[in-house]
């Protein structure tokens, strides 16, 4: 059957490629020009459909401690200012965009005690931008959509019985088996380039195991748990403690006590609009 070869064929382009810092490799099929486009677009869409902070003290406290961060990033991962959003949601969460784009929700300020375990987000998100994952993830999209086309024409040639469960097993496989722990090497890689740039940004990188134990009580505190690590994007709360806490002495070395941000939390984050 021609199904084997084509999986394996998928398989190998997976691993070809360029290298992240961490030494993992990598498979990249778009240029930063298309992922900075798509960066800018999807940025300016979020800030029409959601609402923007206009708090002064919250924009200040996320906006120092951003400009902390990103003055430590390599020009090569982009040139000029970078644009910080503090968007007025409960969401607990923030990201960053191929383009130099952040986006901080009030959400996550209720989740994070001071400027160090912000930092500790902020350092993660852009860690992802360094490291290229969007257009890893991207890429990786495209791979497993000409696979799949592939396979479903390479199967309906076939005497192969039962076909729609077969391509069912495939679809269900590639989730799984490929793009979620795809996903869970993101997190984890984003995790240790944070600590290392939060450290060399003058944030104690410490923080960031703390911020992951804070994370682990609110889900707790949820009632609702997690998914399994296995069938989950992103690693477990307990594993990315572990992770960050083996790496703490390395990121330490790299830490700018010198340089330390002045970055002040408010005592009260106004309650979102929506």
């Amino acid at each position: 059957m021609k199904l084997p070869l084509i999986i394996l064929s998928a398989l190998i382009a997976l691993t070809a490629c360029t290298s992240s810092s961490t030494g993992r490799k990598q498979v990249m099929l778009f240029s930063d020009t298309e992922l900075d486009k798509m960066g800018a677009a999807s940025f300016e869409d979020m800030k029409t459909k959601t609402p923007i902070s206009t708090d002064k003290a919250t924009n200040d406290f996320v906006q120092c401690v951003a400009q902390s961060i990103t003055k430590n990033v390599d020009k090569s991962v982009h040139k000029g200012d970078w644009e910080v959003i503090v968007f007025d949601s409960s969401q607990v969460n923030a990201f960053a965009l191929p383009g130099g784009k952040i986006g901080v929700y009030t959400g996550i300020l209720n989740v994070t005690e001071n400027q160090d375990q912000l930092g500790a987000i902020i350092g993660h998100e852009v860690g992802h931008v360094i490291e290229h994952h969007s257009n890893e993830r991207l890429s990786a999209n495209k791979l497993q959509n000409m696979g799949m086309a592939a396979a479903t024409a390479a199967v309906g040639l076939s005497e192969v019985e039962n076909k729609g469960l077969w391509m069912a097993g495939l679809g269900l496989g590639l989730q799984y088996g490929v793009i979620m722990p795809y996903s869970r090497s993101h997190e984890s890689e984003a995790d240790i380039v944070g600590q290392d740039l939060m450290a060399r940004s003058g944030f104690e990188p410490s923080a960031s195991i703390k911020l992951w134990q804070n994370m682990a009580k609110l889900s707790e505190g949820s009632g609702q748990g997690a998914p399994a690590e296995f069938m989950s994007t992103h690693p477990s709360n307990q594993t990315r403690i572990n992770q960050l806490t083996k790496h703490l002495p390395s990121a330490m070395t790299l830490y700018n006590r010198g340089n330390r941000p002045n970055c002040v939390k408010p005592k009260v984050i106004p309650t979102p609009a929506s």
